[in-house]
């Protein structure tokens, strides 16, 4: 799995977290359970990557999407640091590692 979030928002920390967890939880719930043991039984590895902005996210979206790949917007609620209604990331997976680096490998993690 790896979840892409927007470095133009210019997250906290606390709240990058919490969209990263909001991410992965949401792509777990509503993935395929054989897929989801699999993925659970090898560790449940979760990649945290950057993509520039909202557009270049949705770009990556659409390419899992495409391929059959489970996807996971997360929107936020604008409690806290942002507006209500910002996307802030997107989760992919979980599924096979080489599916998602067909998609992603061009991205780097998130520092």
């Amino acid at each position: 799995m790896v979840i892409l979030v927007r470095e133009d928002l210019n997250l906290s920390p606390g709240k990058l977290a919490a969209q990263v967890a909001h991410a992965a939880v949401e792509c777990a719930l509503h993935s395929d359970r054989m897929l989801l043991a699999d993925w659970m039984s090898l560790g449940a590895k979760k990649v945290v990557l950057k993509v520039k902005n909202e557009g270049e996210m949705h770009k990556y979206e659409q390419a899992a999407k495409e391929a059959r790949v489970k996807t996971a917007l997360i929107v936020d609620e604008g409690h806290t640091e942002i507006p209500e209604g910002t996307e802030t990331c997107v989760g992919i997976g979980p599924a096979q590692s080489d599916k998602i680096d067909e998609i992603t490998s061009n991205l780097v993690m998130f520092d």
